[in-house]
């Protein structure tokens, strides 16, 4: 029987990883994969019903994050878009990531919306606040801010060192979660 906090749609009960940590008041719907030592923080809502949503390793999805898919229909030209967010990803407080790609050990600041078909590549970083338009790409160790986003600057790598640090941060503070609420 799932949990309250994991919920079938069309008979796709969400798959979880080892040592995956879900707050009671997050929900995980559908056709989601999260992959081990993920970490969804209270609120959020990682919804996979019209199309799939997958999230590696060590990403954490912070506290009232939605992540949510698109679907082919009579009006969508794009046929729709699934989710796909890789490792070592922090999603900060109340980001929406919309029927997107998010490569490895990206950033996606407090409150920034990443919209369908956009793609964040590898050590990406989307300020707080920035909305990422649909279908367009955040290059490798780019740093993007505004509305519409735009690129500001690469990273330098003590910037993309920081990238993996939050990520294993996320970790272990939700192993910390884990051992305290056995």
């Amino acid at each position: 029987m799932p949990s309250p906090r994991l919920r079938a749609y069309r008979d796709q009960l969400p798959r979880i990883g080892a040592r995956v940590f879900i707050d009671p008041s997050a929900e995980v719907i559908g056709d989601v994969v999260l992959g081990d030592d993920v970490s969804i923080w209270p609120m959020t809502v990682v919804r996979g019903d019209v199309n799939f949503i997958r999230i590696g390793a060590r990403t954490n999805v912070q506290d009232g994050v939605v992540i949510h898919v698109s679907h082919d229909g009579p009006h969508l030209k794009d046929g729709g878009f699934a989710t796909v967010i890789g490792e070592d990803v922090t999603i900060g407080h109340r980001a929406i990531i919309h029927a997107c790609r998010i490569e490895d050990a990206c950033l996606i600041g407090m409150g920034a919306v990443v919209m369908d078909g956009a793609v964040v590549k590898r050590h990406g970083f989307v300020g707080a606040g920035a909305l990422v338009p649909p279908g367009k790409v955040v290059g490798e160790g780019e740093l993007w801010l505004g509305n519409p986003a735009r690129m500001v600057r690469r990273l330098d790598d003590a910037q993309i060192e920081g990238l993996y640090y939050s990520a294993q941060h996320y970790v272990r503070l939700k192993d910390e979660y884990l051992a305290a609420n056995r």
